[in-house]
């Protein structure tokens, strides 16, 4: 995972353009995408896809010639959609276009102008300070215009038709965090459900922030009566804790599984109640379609000093960190494939688990006592109305702890699903 921030990283990405194709491409070496170009123009929902925007070079020039803001150095150097300029100006005229950081001096900002034409560059307050009065040659060599909206999805098969969405947002340029890391995990989680048939059918999309996942929404809306679950994934490879967003229904399955998981887990974590503000679960959930969306990151947007800046580098991401986002993944979805509901059918009394061969066959393991325990209370609620998520929620167990004693008892021909 961390490779593959590592070869995404120097990319320039935005809503639209070749950066987006070329992020596709690679994440296309590591799972099979079905890439979608959507016409600047058309009309989705109540937002319009914007013309394409392409950038190959900018930089901010002194007398003598020297590049002192480069866009070759970093894509974060240029204000992102900025329209072409070619021009000499004096220093005093260009600092309306000049963006920094004035409490992280040394950090260069993010910054964009999708919807209203403007151009600009984003440099470091200490090289903005060391700039000497003067006139500089001012360049953006870039374009603005009719071309597409392009995303990308990635469906692994599952045993039935309801779909659990995992969406990435990948309009980010050198940003490892946000969204670098969410796009690793998402890769490789597609990759660990494919090498088991799962019950649901996973939807991996790739797709700009708000505008891809409006436009998916808009050319899908059929479809979203398939999608059961889903999850945003995000800021997935900071040291932070992880937490969780509900979605805005609060109590989706999703949402208990994920409480679920991160409480039994115990890493460090917190589960935080939906706002309408964030990554593209409030377009998910937004009111006409109300998905049981919720999402997934270590630290949130806008809660460490180095979102949207220079400092959101390789050395802020690490391998240990997406390898833990990435098994809360699978234990979550691990849960959410596995969640049943049975009926017992032998419910007058309870039945004698040693004769079948259930109580005395688990003496000497370790976890004995809870497995036995489990046992009773998957017989006891198992009346067609409680999901094993219940009985772990209600007995304080471990849901797969829960799930093997409900396949014993089933083994045994005690419960049905």
């Amino acid at each position: 995972m961390y490779a593959l921030v590592e070869r995404l990283y120097p990319l320039c990405r935005s809503i639209t353009g070749d950066g987006v194709r070329a992020t596709l491409d690679i994440v296309g070496e590591y799972v099979p995408l079905q890439v979608h170009e959507v016409p600047t123009g058309t009309r989705v929902l109540d937002w319009t896809v914007p013309q394409e925007w392409n950038i190959r070079d900018a930089y901010v020039a002194d007398a003598a010639g020297r590049r002192v803001v480069d866009f070759r150095a970093s894509s974060l150097h240029v204000l992102g959609y900025s329209v072409p300029v070619s021009a000499t100006l004096p220093l005093a005229e260009l600092r309306a276009h000049l963006h920094t950081l004035p409490d992280h001096p040394s950090w260069v900002p993010y910054r964009t102008s999708y919807y209203r034409p403007e151009w600009g560059f984003c440099l470091a307050q200490e090289t903005l300070d060391a700039l000497p009065d003067g006139d500089y040659e001012v360049r953006i060599d870039s374009t603005l215009a009719d071309g597409h909206l392009t995303y990308a999805e990635h469906v692994v098969p599952g045993r039935v038709a309801d779909e659990v969405l995992v969406s990435s947002h990948v309009c980010h340029p050198s940003l490892a965090n946000d969204n670098l890391a969410g796009i690793a995990v998402a890769t490789f989680l597609a990759r660990a459900l494919a090498e088991r048939r799962p019950h649901h059918t996973y939807r991996f999309l790739f797709a700009p922030g708000t505008i891809g996942a409006i436009t998916w929404l808009a050319r899908n809306a059929e479809r979203t009566a398939r999608v059961k679950h889903g999850l945003v994934l995000a800021c997935a490879g900071d040291p932070g804790g992880l937490t969780y967003k509900r979605s805005r229904r609060g109590d989706a399955e999703i949402d208990r599984v994920l409480r679920h998981v991160l409480a039994a887990s115990e890493r460090p974590h917190r589960v935080v109640e939906f706002t309408p503000y964030g990554y593209d679960e409030r377009q998910f959930c937004s009111p006409g379609f109300d998905l049981g969306v919720g999402s997934l990151t270590r630290t949130p947007y806008a809660g460490y000093p180095e979102y949207h800046t220079s400092a959101d580098d390789l050395d802020f991401v690490s391998a240990a960190a997406m390898a833990d986002t990435l098994a809360v993944c699978r234990e979550a979805f691990a849960v959410l494939d596995g969640n049943r509901r049975y009926v017992n059918l032998s419910p007058y009394g309870e039945p004698q688990l040693g004769r079948r061969g259930l109580y005395g066959s688990l003496g000497g393991r370790s976890d004995a006592e809870q497995a036995q325990l489990a046992m009773l209370w998957v017989l006891n609620l198992a009346d067609g109305g409680h999901s094993l998520l219940d009985v772990a929620e209600r007995a304080g167990l471990p849901f797969a702890t829960v799930a093997a004693a409900a396949a014993a008892l089933a083994d045994a021909g005690l419960v049905r699903e």
